[in-house]
């Protein structure tokens, strides 16, 4: 599956931001992937931020992102979101999307065999 991520940018200290990652060009449905949200920021390895099972249920986030950010799915258009709220400049990473074929939304960066292209989100104070 080919992922494309996009709607980061530029916020200030305690803005919002929704990032989107559209799926396209796999044989297999949508709906059976795990989808899930990560972020690098520089110097730094990529960390787990959110995800979400392809059963839907909870979500799983970082204790960085629980109750701040909110993963959601919409299987119809193969489509992922992040929502992101109160940020922080630690916030300020690339985000990637990634999506996992066996379906169970983990949080461990091998888990996942396909990724979209990242998309800069930068939190000024």
């Amino acid at each position: 599956v080919q992922l494309q991520a996009s709607g980061g940018g530029l916020v200030q200290d305690g803005g919002s931001l929704r990032l989107s990652c559209k799926a396209s060009g796999s044989a297999v449905p949508f709906a059976r992937y795990a989808l899930a949200w990560f972020r690098q920021a520089p110097g730094k390895e990529r960390e787990f931020v959110a995800a979400i099972a392809s059963s839907g249920g909870l979500p799983n986030y970082a204790d960085s992102a629980q109750g701040r950010f909110s993963i959601t799915r919409d299987n119809a258009n193969n489509m992922v979101y992040l929502q992101m709220n109160s940020l922080k400049p630690e916030d300020t990473a690339v985000y990637y999307c990634a999506a996992d074929r066996s379906g169970w939304g983990r949080r461990i960066r091998t888990a996942y065999e396909s990724w979209g292209q990242g998309t800069q989100v930068t939190v000024s104070s």
